[in-house]
């Protein structure tokens, strides 16, 4: 499920050669589309704050949420395997896909079945706190996690003092992510008379929802119109863009 990035190309250059508007190179193309992408992309979860306030309905095709959830799913990565820890850096690293963490899961060999542990998320600040007091302090079945960045340590109980150890070399640990989209490319092979012609293998297409393709079009012509200072191009664009958002939040 993904949008083409040769259709939305050859619609936003109709659009800004109508009237010899302008023509757009593959290169500014490229700039324009990931830079859109990513604006639809985060605007995600801005809108989903404000439609669970609001509030959903009952018509499972109408509701925003649900919508809105359908798309976010689509960068929905379950299950990773963090991997070794970094004796070098002394931590786990996250990928550096990742937009937004959502679980981290201490995953322990019970010698037959494997078991589950989500881990809390607790601040740099705070853990110190946490490890000097008999009621805070984690357990095998609570553990307990800190982020710094990309990177994240992981604590756990142990029936010895401290009382606590820090998870580290073949402890397993997997975490539940969104992440970024990948970044979309329009290539292309130069013909006899160096026109750009579409080249599939050298692309890649838009990851968001099919449903995104007219945003994206608006959106990419938006940005074209003020890199050639057309402002019809991105006046028409705009007008769109405003008509979209406020069908969406009546």
């Amino acid at each position: 499920m993904s949008v083409n990035i040769n259709t939305v190309y050859q619609r936003v250059q109709s659009i800004a050669n109508k009237e010899q508007r302008g023509y757009i190179t593959p290169l500014e193309f490229n700039r324009f589309a990931n830079q859109s992408q990513l604006e639809i992309f985060e605007q995600y979860f801005y809108d989903l704050n404000q439609f669970v306030r609001i509030g959903g309905n009952d018509t499972r095709h109408a509701d925003m949420v649900t919508g809105i959830e359908e798309k976010i799913a689509l960068f929905e990565v379950f299950e990773s395997n963090l991997g070794n820890y970094d004796n070098s850096d002394n931590c786990y690293n996250l990928p550096s896909a990742l937009h937004k963490l959502s679980t981290v899961s201490y995953i322990k060999d019970g010698g037959v079945n494997y078991q589950y542990y989500e881990c809390e998320n607790v601040t740099k600040k705070n853990l110190k706190l946490i490890l000097t007091s008999n009621l805070t302090l984690p357990t095998t079945t609570r553990p307990i996690y800190t982020r710094q960045g990309s990177e994240i340590n992981v604590y756990t109980g142990k029936t010895t003092s401290p009382y606590f150890t820090e998870l580290q070399t073949n402890d397993l640990i997997e975490i539940d992510y969104i992440k970024q989209p990948t970044e979309v490319t329009w290539g292309y092979v130069l013909d006899s008379n160096n026109d750009a012609l579409y080249n599939s293998a050298a692309s890649t297409n838009f990851e968001l929802h099919p449903s995104e393709e007219p945003n994206l079009v608006i959106k990419i012509l938006e940005l074209a119109g003020i890199a050639m200072k057309s402002p019809d191009v991105y006046q028409v664009a705009d007008k769109e863009n405003i008509e979209d958002i406020q069908q969406q939040k009546q």
